[in-house]
């Protein structure tokens, strides 16, 4: 049995072992070449935008409306023709120098130029910077206001603490990072008579990222509810991206984490790896920007959230595993059914051997069903046990009448030892039982005996004060209540002794009832607030569910509700006969408050275990009562009034459960 059992007890673990190492390898070998797929695609439109930057100003240049309106030096029509040009292209800004480098007219400009021209600048001015292709340029502030002083409004961008980015004693960004380019307008002679210069400005252009973003990931393209995002960076700060801080926030101001900065910006590598982006890991890749001069300037970055491809990496590697598991377990049992062939003849021999030793010679094997080697030392075993028998008829007749005593006298004494066997194995199962019933019976009379005493004294008590209980009649009903709980435990304790005799411990519970009975065993913190009660109890149907459980899981949520509004404020119970979405009866069961509500940090962790916004407490209350509902099939469920179309702040805390529930874990 070892040796049919060691192949599949050593090498199915190990070989599972490789799998799922290598498995877990290749599945993040997909996810990297996806993310360096669509950091490709953003590139190429990336570049496309930027070519289309050079094209478009082009166009402007060589455009002979324009032609027609400097020579007639009409500035009016100039300042509209770059303004219709701006709109039909989509850049932020186009300007017109004189060949001297000074502005004629400008898109963005409203009205007449000023009286003096503003002095050339080595930003404008043609000359060795002037290049006729788009280019990334990072610019300066005052020379970003130079050329489009409308934009300054995007170019101030506050620096936001980044969990993981490297030090900075900068707290503002207002640098500027821009598609630029320029181009002349010659005469027929091709002599230049101004220049065109237009750009757009990456700083806060929302409109271009959510394109890239729809370009690389468009909706449905990614799967198991993954989302993609993409983001321009300015050096290792986020200048224009899809990525949110929170829910309708965008991260812009945040930076890149130290690890990729070093990568990306320092060495000029493409980063595709995971990487925390904000406040999640994402598998992303990051690939440097280059200006003119082939100074690494920012960041182009795209990736999409990490999260449900691990779960689903988890869930395959599980599955993996089950599968070898029942693979294993099958395999093991035809392997045990093979070794029986070998096994149950030896046993049979042996069996055989024993018989004779104890005094029966005309014990066999007898025919086997095998025709190999073993079969065939069964046959020369039995036909050696004849030799001995047939040698040894002598001696027995001569002792036939001794060896019949000695027979029944063994005969008896294998009867005696099997009873006296029987007997002791049946003594040790009840001295086992006794032992298990009187230990369960120990504690519950060591619990019951300070049970009965409380109930004797709160008797007393009654029996004492006479009237004056009544101003605390309600208290000791309290206590009768919870008595009658602990002994209900000890009676779950008994289980284990006569599990026949506590076959289980659900009932019909009529939910309005128990809702009654919860408020009242949370009166004492009521009476300490200025909350005021109000109730809309409509449910008819009862549910099938332990009472005390679901006493447990109303109380948690009464204490919440009343600790969410400190000041004071309203407390609304609801009930009310209800189907799920697959058609079947229910009761839905609703606690209202009207404290401060659920924030949507607080919503996506609040029945997580050991999450709590309170000083105190453990963080299991809502946990543990979630488990408890989910073994009846129902469900417990959080939100905020608002969501549900009420006019009223606070949160609401729904309790639903099924008319017939279904079995307890």
């Amino acid at each position: 049995m070892a040796l049919s059992l060691l192949p599949l007890v050593v090498v199915l673990p190990l070989l599972v072992t490789a799998l799922a190492i290598w498995g877990s390898a290749a599945y993040d070998r997909l996810l990297i070449t996806k993310v360096r797929s669509d950091l490709w695609v953003a590139h190429g439109y990336f570049a496309q935008v930027l070519g289309d930057v050079g094209a478009g100003t082009q166009a402007i240049a060589n455009s002979h409306q324009l032609h027609l309106a400097l020579a007639a030096n009409d500035k009016a029509a100039l300042q509209s023709q770059l303004r219709q040009a701006q709109q039909r292209l989509n850049f932020d800004f186009v300007n017109l120098y004189s060949v001297h480098g000074e502005l004629l007219t400008a898109s963005w400009q409203n009205g007449a130029l000023p009286a003096a021209p503003a002095q050339p600048h080595t930003l404008t001015a043609p000359g060795r910077r002037e290049t006729t292709t788009a280019q990334l340029q990072r610019l300066s502030h005052t020379d970003m206001l130079t050329l489009a002083p409308h934009l300054a409004q995007r170019l101030s961008t506050p620096l936001i603490p980044t969990q993981g980015a490297a030090p900075s004693p900068r707290n503002q960004e207002d640098r500027a990072l821009v598609m630029l380019a320029g181009f002349p307008v010659n005469d027929v002679h091709g002599h230049p008579l101004a220049w065109v210069r237009a750009g757009v400005l990456l700083n806060q252009n929302l409109a271009l990222i959510d394109h890239i973003n729809h370009i690389v990931y468009p909706e449905g393209s990614l799967p198991m509810g993954s989302v993609g995002t993409a983001t321009l960076f300015l050096d290792d700060v986020r200048i224009t991206t899809n990525v949110r801080l929170f829910r309708d926030q965008r991260a812009i101001g945040t930076r890149v984490s130290q690890a990729v900065r070093d990568s990306v910006l320092q060495r000029g590598e493409t980063w595709l790896d995971r990487a925390f982006v904000v406040n999640d890991w994402y598998v992303s890749g990051y690939e440097p920007l280059l200006d003119v001069q082939g100074q690494r300037v920012g960041m182009l970055y795209v990736g999409y959230l990490e999260t449900p491809y691990r779960h689903t990496k988890y869930v395959m590697l599980a599955l993996i595993l089950g599968i070898f598991a029942v693979a294993m377990v099958l395999a093991a049992w035809m392997s045990l059914r093979w070794a029986r062939s070998i096994f149950q003849p030896v046993e049979r021999m042996n069996h055989t051997m024993q018989q004779v030793q104890e005094g029966n010679p005309g014990a066999r094997v007898g025919t086997l069903a095998q025709r190999d080697e073993l079969g065939a030392l069964a046959s020369h075993l039995d036909q050696l046990l004849d030799v001995i028998d047939d040698k040894t008829s002598t001696l027995q007749r001569w002792g036939q009448e001794l060896d019949a005593k000695v027979s029944q006298r063994t005969s008896e004494l294998a009867d005696s030892n099997q009873s006296l066997q029987q007997a002791q194995a049946q003594l040790v199962k009840s001295e086992k039982l006794a032992a298990i019933g009187q230990i369960t019976a120990s504690v519950a009379h060591e619990i019951n005996n300070p049970i009965a005493v409380m109930q004797g004294n709160l008797d007393l008590v009654r029996e004492l004060l006479g009237d004056q209980a009544r101003p605390v009649a309600a208290e000791l009903t309290l206590m009768d209540q919870q008595i009658e709980r602990m002994r209900l435990i000890v009676t779950q304790l008994l289980q284990y002794a006569r599990p026949n005799d506590y076959a289980g411990y659900v009932d019909a519970v009529d939910v309005n009832a128990t809702l009654a009975s919860s408020l009242v065993l949370v009166e004492h913190q009521l009476s300490c607030t200025g909350i005021v009660v109000r109730q809309q109890l409509q449910a008819s149907h009862s549910v099938d569910v332990n009472r005390q459980e679901l006493q447990q899981v109303l109380i948690n949520l009464l204490i919440n509700a009343i600790q969410a509004m400190p000041g004071g404020g309203e407390l609304c119970l609801r009930s009310r006969n209800q189907a799920s979405s697959q058609g079947q009866d229910g009761v839905q069961i609703e606690i209202c408050d009207t404290g401060a509500g659920l924030s949507a940090a607080v919503s996506e962790r609040l029945f997580r275990p050991f999450f709590t916004t309170k000083s105190e407490g453990n963080g299991l209350g809502l946990w543990i009562s979630l488990g408890l509902m989910e073994r009846y099939g129902g469900t417990l469920s959080a939100s905020n009034r608002a969501d549900l179309g009420e006019d009223t702040a606070g949160a609401v805390f729904g309790v639903w459960l099924p008319c017939e529930a279904a079995t307890p874990d």
